[in-house]
């Protein structure tokens, strides 16, 4: 089988738990660690980039980053906490799923009109990088709104 469409059927079930990982997250209190560990463990991938064959040009690693900082910037307008029961939530969002299975449509587009001028090698780590580049913007924020909330919790507490 391609792997074009290995890769997007790879894509595609990670988005489909995201879907249920976010949706089930809603039910739960967040904490900090929730919010800024998914980096982390993604961070483990770029140790690809120690094979010669998915290291990336200057230009591609521009164009994977600047596209995933673009990307991240719906999923950090779908994101919002609220406090609950003197806890902080992630609020459900209708649109983040749309937002997600459109990301992923146009990922899957581009990895298939790239996928015959760019190596398999070389794309996947354009398309780690992408990903990665729309993950830590999205945390980020993420953690910066808990923030602000944690501190609005616990001065109401005092």
């Amino acid at each position: 089988m391609n792997t074009v469409v290995i890769s997007s059927i790879g894509a595609a079930l990670m988005a489909i738990m995201v879907m249920f990982v976010r949706l089930k997250a809603a039910n739960k209190p967040t904490n900090a660690k929730k919010i800024i560990l998914p980096p982390f463990f993604m961070a483990t991938g770029a140790f690809m980039y120690l094979i010669p064959k998915f290291r990336l040009t200057g230009w591609e690693i521009v164009e994977a980053v600047v596209v995933g900082a673009l990307f991240s910037i719906f999923l950090i307008k779908t994101s919002k906490f609220e406090i609950r029961d003197n806890d902080i939530y992630l609020k459900r969002s209708k649109a983040f799923i749309f937002i997600l299975v459109g990301l992923l449509i146009i990922r899957i587009a581009l990895k298939s009109v790239l996928s015959s001028a760019i190596d398999p090698f070389q794309l996947s780590g354009m398309f780690f990088l992408l990903a990665f580049s729309m993950l830590l913007p999205w945390r980020i924020a993420m953690y910066v709104d808990y923030k602000k909330l944690y501190k609005e919790l616990h001065l109401k507490k005092k």
